[in-house]
């Protein structure tokens, strides 16, 4: 089936985009609809999405994946797309309480964090905290393809560790960890 990935932000864009490139998913680019993730909350509001679903002629519906920490918005599909995405098959991967706990998780830092989190956002604390290469945690994408880019697998055992103590999530939210091989 094939996969429109929809990312609510460049950060969880280039977390997919690192574990595809290093095969560490259970799908191939070869499966998403422009072979890609898309930075979008929305289809209607991405000229991008718009423009691949356009040139889809596929007989198979498309499966989407919402990945992101803020869920709570019901994916809208425009009728002019409801023939070609099954709305049946949209899954959110929930990266609650913020992206940034794959840092803290890597850095072996939970237990201190845990110690802050009543009065500290994970971003917060990662901008105080981490550094890679000399530099500090400043929220930016080249961060991520720095950090986990030349190690994917500290990603995946992050992403693994993130979903062994969260523990749950809303019962329509899935893990990153679900969409590991």
């Amino acid at each position: 089936m094939i996969k429109l990935i929809m990312c609510e932000g460049p950060n969880e864009k280039e977390i997919i985009r690192l574990l595809l490139e290093h095969g560490k998913l259970k799908f191939k680019k070869e499966d998403l609809l422009g072979l890609v993730p898309f930075h979008a909350r929305q289809i209607d509001k991405s000229t991008q999405i718009k423009l691949y679903l356009n040139m889809y002629t596929g007989s198979e519906k498309i499966e989407v994946l919402r990945i992101g920490d803020k869920l709570s918005d019901a994916l809208k599909i425009p009728k002019e797309y409801k023939d070609k995405i099954n709305s049946d098959t949209i899954r959110k991967y929930c990266t609650k309480p913020k992206l940034e706990m794959l840092l803290i998780i890597s850095e072996n830092m939970v237990n201190e964090f845990n110690k802050d989190k009543s009065i500290i956002s994970p971003k917060k604390f990662a901008k105080q905290n981490i550094k890679h290469n000399g530099v500090k945690y400043d929220n930016r994408t080249k961060f991520y393809t720095d950090y986990f880019g030349k190690n994917i697998s500290v990603l995946v055992e992050s992403i693994k560790e993130y979903k062994r103590i969260k523990k749950s999530h809303e019962k329509d939210e899935f893990y990153l960890a679900d969409l590991l091989k």
